[in-house]
């Protein structure tokens, strides 16, 4: 009872407040290098920072290889309490630092007068600008934060889900040489249920080969769009699926509608849309083509959308995967809030740097577990 009567005094507060109106006071203060900057626009202050993320092993794809991924941290002030966010840049993303702050200075809430105005402050978010989809997921989780913080709850019990029914992660072994794969691998089999494999590159049997020389833990398989001819594709899966490979991520270039078709067709495996799949109006052109797709909140603006694309994914009849980009435990958070309504998590971008400042979810046994710190979940270090 005490509980529910905390509650409702907040949502009483929150009422208030809302209905007091806003100062048209506004200011912006700006400082050099690294240092936040703060946009004070009424009742709801937006501050952000840039941040370099240092990656414990060089991180290798199909066509890139990497040290370090930028993020812009952001941060919503409304009442003495703060909701935190985050913008991942790999280079594939098409954003930068700049860019992201860049967009974030147009952000105006003071027209907003209550944070829980979350589907009318996203709407006006996403019409900023075209594109930006990592600036406008740092909004949207520092807002989900924020309310969630206010009500007291978090965003797992909001939604209604169950948070013993998170799934196992899966855990990436980048491509390298085979010394370092076997060595990657034997520090993380003992750890996960499922291993994530980056294939798409002319050595790919030997990476499998390599891998279950260490350990026979399930494997699934992200191909980067790194596989150009659909019968090679299929043989490839095939082979994989021989040798305890579970699921397959873009085999093909992500324009190539018609030949994932062919080859999610007669896939012995699940065949997931990664690059293929950007927001919520892709899910049921890419119906037919995949068997699922691969939520990414850098990519869909967060989790807004996140859950709407869950709700028409299921009513599509096609399984859904949580992802990420290399993130601090502040967008995995968030992220992993959704995953007990999901079928498959690759969630372990906290996991792959040394410089991480929030925390949040962790792992256990493999699987991913929530805890109840309302909002998305995490702490300041």
């Amino acid at each position: 009872m005490k509980s529910r009567r905390d509650f409702l005094k907040k949502t009483a507060l929150v009422s208030l407040t809302a209905g007091m109106g806003i100062g048209s006071h506004q200011q912006l203060f700006a400082q050099k290098g690294k240092e936040k900057l703060t946009i004070a626009k009424g009742k709801m202050k937006l501050s952000f920072r840039p941040y370099d993320l240092q990656l414990r092993h060089v991180f290798t794809i199909a066509n890139s290889s990497r040290t370090m991924t930028p993020v812009v941290l952001t941060e919503i002030e409304y009442d003495g309490i703060t909701g935190y966010g985050e913008a991942s840049l790999p280079p594939y993303l098409g954003e930068t630092q700049v860019s992201v702050m860049e967009f974030l200075k147009k952000v105006d809430l003071s027209q907003f007068p209550s944070p829980f105005e979350l589907d009318d402050i996203l709407t006006y978010i996403d019409k900023i600008a075209e594109n930006n989809t990592a600036a406008k997921a740092s909004v949207d989780i520092a807002l989900h934060d924020l309310v969630g913080k206010i009500m007291g709850q978090p965003w797992y019990k909001i939604w209604g889900l169950d948070k013993s029914k998170t799934p196992s992660t899966t855990f990436t072994i980048g491509i390298d040489t085979m010394d370092i794969v076997k060595e990657k691998t034997r520090e993380a089999a003992p750890l996960y249920n499922i291993l994530k494999v980056k294939l798409g590159r002319d050595n790919d049997k030997e990476m499998i080969e390599t891998i279950r020389s260490v350990t026979d833990k399930p494997i699934a398989i992200d191909a980067n769009q790194g596989w150009k001819d659909k019968h090679y594709a299929l043989d490839m899966i095939y082979w994989l699926k021989e040798r305890g490979i579970v699921m397959i991520e873009q085999p093909v270039p992500k324009h190539n509608l018609d030949d994932a078709a062919w080859i999610t067709e007669r896939s012995p495996l699940p065949v997931f849309a990664d690059e293929s799949f950007q927001r919520l109006t892709d899910v049921l052109r890419l119906k037919g083509a995949f068997t699922g797709v691969n939520i990414k909140l850098m990519k869909c603006t967060g989790m807004r959308e996140a859950w709407k694309i869950l709700t028409v994914a299921r009513a599509a009849n096609m399984q859904v995967m949580v992802g990420c980009m290399t993130e601090t435990s502040c967008a995995i958070s968030a992220a992993t809030q959704l995953s007990p309504a999901v079928d498959w998590a690759d969630l372990d971008g906290n996991l792959l740097i040394s410089n991480d400042i929030y925390r949040g979810t962790t792992v256990k046994d493999g699987k991913l577990i929530l805890n109840d710190l309302p909002g998305i979940g995490i702490e300041k270090i």
